[in-house]
Parts: C-alpha cells; structure tokens; sequence
C-alpha cells in the first residue's frame, strides 16, 4: 500500500532536525501525524495492529505484522516534521529486562516485567542474550519492515528502559531501595551489569537496521536523529534523593551522553526536578522531555523549568499545551501530536512557524 510520503520529505526533515540538535534552527520542530486521513487501500490485513496486548502472539508472521503496520501507516497524513514512524514500544517499557531473561506479561493488556526467580542480590546477573526470543522477534520485523518500505519508514528502537529501572525490575523496588543502604556495592556492580547490557542490546539491533536502510535513529519518543540518538531515563530516580542520584544514576547517564551522538533525558514527575541541576551539568546531553505529570498543573505552568533548560543551552521536548509553551520557546521547542483532522494539524504548525 502506499505510505504518502517521499525522499524529498526525508530531505527536509533530516535538514530540521540536523539544524533543532544544534540549535539553529528558528522555529520548534513541530511533528503532526493526521490519523485516518486517507481511505484503506486493498483487502484487510489478517494480522492486528501491534501493540502491548498482543505483542507476545507469535503466531502472526513478520510478514504479516508488517501487512498490518503498513495498513496503519498508509491512512495518515504526515505535516510538519513528522514521517512515516513505526514505534516498538509496543514490546513494552523496559524490554532489556525481558532481553536479558525476565519475564514478559502482557496479560494485563499492558507489558509488564518480572525475574523468573527471586534471587538476593548478589546472585543476580544482567546479561544481554542476542538469541532471546524477544530479541529475535524484533528483528524479524525489522528486516520484513525494512525490505518492504525500503527506507521510506523508520523503524524505532524499542523502550530499553533506564539502567536503574532494569536493576528494579530483578530485584523488586523495595529491595532495590533497601540494597541502596545495605549492599550498595551490589547495587553498583547490577548498574554496571545493566549498562553494559543496555549498550550490547543498542548496537545489536541499530546494526540490523543501519545495515537494512533505516532512514535513521528514533526510540519511544518518535524524535528523529540522523545519527545514534536515544532518550534516557530513570524513573526510579523519583524515589531517592539527589546523593543517591549523584551515585547510582549520573554516572550512566553521563556514559550513555558519551556513547550517543543526541541524548535526551526523559525528566518524569517532579520528584525528578530534585535531580535537574545534575543533569543540565552533563555537556553532552543534548535535550530533556520534562513530564510534569497526572494532577499536575498543565504544561503551560511550568515555564521556570523550560527556561531554566533551555538557559543551560539544552532544548525542550514539550508535552503538552504546545501552542503556548512551543510558542514561547520558539526554536529551542519540539513537540509531537496525531490529530483527526488536517485542518486541526494545519492551523497549529502556522501557529507556530513551521510550514505544513
């Protein structure tokens, strides 16, 4: 079916954002997806949509997964910066868990993961496992998706999930928090286990796409980079206080800002805000998506914190109340939505300067 895009999007998009990383560019990166805008083309696809409630039937083939994600993706519009995107976070968040042997429920309707045994700390091992079915199962897609669409479709990352939040995965949170106390060495030699796991699992799967044509790098967030690009994150950070941050979480996050060409930290919740100061230190990260979180007020109350890192020369990846915030922070701003309908999509881009 045809995906209504072309080399000469890609072209302007590699251009926008290439200019957005290093901040030259003069109005937000504004992406915006108009869903359905287009009538299905051909017989239905056998296959459902992939997504977290089903992401465990293997008995769909990649072939058929991807007549299914091509189905999807020929019904939208893409305006702005956006682009034909496939996002794998439909395997769920913190798939390295899963990766390197913890098991993955979707029973739920949603992913979540668990040890397959409870182990005291210092008899866990993170390991990334090449041949794990999951690991398998990402890449069968990827090379069907990438055959069929050649290059004209990035095929995301999946949502490896923060180091300290595959270590929490294994040890369980409370565990986790009281090991932070009592074994904290453990803890250190499984954040370092899980960092190394996390990068083996990057290289592996970035090789088969940047081997079968991806048009470039984008994760959960559906940013795009030209080059290896990620957006990092620890939501178990919410939970302990700046020193223990210091410790346990900065020094990955700063590893992972030397490996990356455009790093982005994913600033969950305002128990995070504690840590921020740490992170906009980091010359190496490039940007942070601060999400303010459920009642919370808007997106639109929280201009001290954009400006705070936009001043520390970082862009913003804003989530909410775009028209005004994007607005106010003009070039320094991306921002992502889908839409029902073009016109929706047409009058917010020329709100904000980007041309449709």
């Amino acid at each position: 079916m045809a995906i209504h895009f072309s080399q000469e999007r890609w072209a302007r998009v590699r251009d926008t954002f290439a200019r957005w990383w290093v901040g030259t560019l003069e109005r937000p990166a504004a992406e915006v997806v108009v869903y359905g805008a287009y009538a299905p083309e051909g017989p239905r696809p056998a296959a459902p949509l992939l997504d977290q409630s089903n992401c465990h039937d293997f008995r769909w083939s990649a072939s058929e997964v991807v007549d299914a994600l091509d189905d999807w993706l020929s019904q939208q519009e893409f305006l702005g910066d956006a682009f034909p995107f496939v996002n794998f976070h439909t395997f769920g968040p913190g798939v390295l868990a899963a990766f390197c042997g913890a098991k993955l429920d979707n029973s739920s309707g949603r992913v979540w993961f668990f040890p397959e045994r409870e182990l005291p700390i210092e008899e866990i091992s993170i390991r990334y496992d090449p041949e794990n079915r999951w690991v398998r199962r990402i890449k069968e897609i990827y090379r069907e998706g990438l055959r069929r669409w050649q290059g004209m479709v990035l095929m995301g990352m999946p949502d490896l999930g923060g180091v300290m939040d595959v270590v929490s995965t294994f040890c369980g949170a409370e565990n986790l928090l009281m090991a932070l106390y009592d074994a904290p060495e453990e803890v250190l030699r499984l954040c370092g286990e899980a960092q190394e796991a996390w990068f083996q699992a990057y290289w592996d799967l970035a090789a088969v796409l940047r081997e079968n044509g991806n048009p470039g790098y984008s994760d959960w967030s559906g940013i795009y980079s030209a080059t290896p690009s990620y957006i990092l994150q620890s939501d178990f950070a919410y939970m302990i206080g700046p020193e223990m941050f210091r410790t346990f979480v900065l020094p990955h996050i700063e590893d992972a800002c030397q490996r990356l060409d455009n790093a982005i930290y994913h600033l969950d919740g305002v128990g995070q805000l504690a840590h921020l100061d740490m992170l906009l230190a980091l010359p190496r990260l490039k940007a942070v998506q601060w999400v303010y979180g459920d009642g919370k007020p808007s997106a639109r109350h929280w201009m001290e914190v954009y400006q705070k890192i936009a001043r520390a020369g970082k862009r913003n990846f804003v989530i909410g109340d775009v028209r005004e915030v994007c607005g106010q922070l003009g070039g320094n701003a991306y921002c992502t939505l889908g839409v029902n309908a073009r016109a929706e999509g047409e009058e917010l881009l020329r709100s904000l300067g980007t041309p449709v």
